[in-house]
């Protein structure tokens, strides 16, 4: 299986997307649906996906979670939850199967230590009782608390999205890099190659700008706790999907053949648990 294990939908008929904030998202600032993406993955033999939330809403993951359980690629949803909701076990335990994951824009919390804070440790802790990933939304900012989170929590398998946002842009390595380096000496964190064109300049980037950071995720997690996701449609801001893949594909052609498998169908169907069409 080929799978891209990072994607996004959104109707903006439905409800707003709060974090295009700026003219920097016009160019994304409408709906996208399943259709706009399946020639892409057919264009390049993905058989799978996972749909990873946008907004802070259980309405915007029930209708997730309804295009998973149709015919078609998705066959898992990365949803939203309040973490801090003392309710959170009873909302999960009759959870589709479907649902494989929550994610919350932690890099949008004006507290760098949100992670860590005792009502949101009780909440991850509740998704790991439900058999549910956590996705880590964050930038290096967040990055300690997401160590500690990780570490208090073993039985939880967590998924740093996008590497953690490096500063590509400027060419910033520290403390970006030791920081995830500590985050994948710890067993139950794996890490998505994603979202590093967004982080480039979107104009003017370059591979040689990006490969670094994409090789030094591969070099600390190794492919078994790496997988790829495509951040489309976010990822047009900067590189079509074809141009995403190539990156990935250049990142990983010093691999062994499971080495690439691994992170281009492997770790995602084993972390997020994601059957065969």
């Amino acid at each position: 299986m080929r799978i891209d294990a990072h994607h996004h939908l959104w109707d903006l008929t439905r409800r707003d997307q709060p974090w295009m904030d700026g003219p920097w998202a016009d160019p994304i600032r409408r709906s996208y649906a399943l259709a706009d993406l399946v020639p892409h993955l057919t264009a390049h033999g993905i058989d799978r996906t996972v749909l990873v939330q946008s907004s802070s809403s259980y309405d915007e993951t029930a209708e997730l979670l309804a295009l998973a359980a149709g015919e078609g690629p998705v066959a898992g949803v990365v949803g939203w939850a309040d973490l801090t909701d003392p309710a959170l076990p009873g909302h999960l335990a009759d959870r589709p199967a479907e649902l494989v994951g929550i994610r919350h824009q932690v890099q949008d919390e004006p507290d760098p230590d949100w992670l860590v804070r005792p009502a949101v440790l009780r909440g991850l802790a509740a998704l790991a009782a439900a058999g549910l990933v956590y996705d880590l939304l964050v930038t290096p900012r967040e990055l300690p608390a997401a160590h500690t989170a990780a570490r208090s929590l073993p039985q939880l398998s967590f998924v740093l999205d996008h590497a953690a946002k490096p500063a590509v842009a400027t060419g910033q390595w520290q403390p970006w890099a030791d920081a995830v380096d500590a985050l994948a000496g710890l067993p139950n964190v794996s890490c998505k190659l994603s979202g590093l064109v967004t982080e480039a300049d979107p104009h003017a980037w370059r591979p040689p700008q990006i490969l670094p950071y994409a090789r030094h995720v591969l070099d600390v997690f190794g492919p078994d706790r790496v997988m790829f996701g495509s951040d489309w449609p976010v990822c047009t801001l900067a590189a079509g999907y074809d141009d995403v893949l190539a990156l990935a594909e250049a990142a990983t052609a010093g691999l062994t053949t499971d080495g690439r498998a691994a992170v281009f169908g492997g770790t995602a169907a084993r972390i997020y648990g994601l059957a065969a069409p």
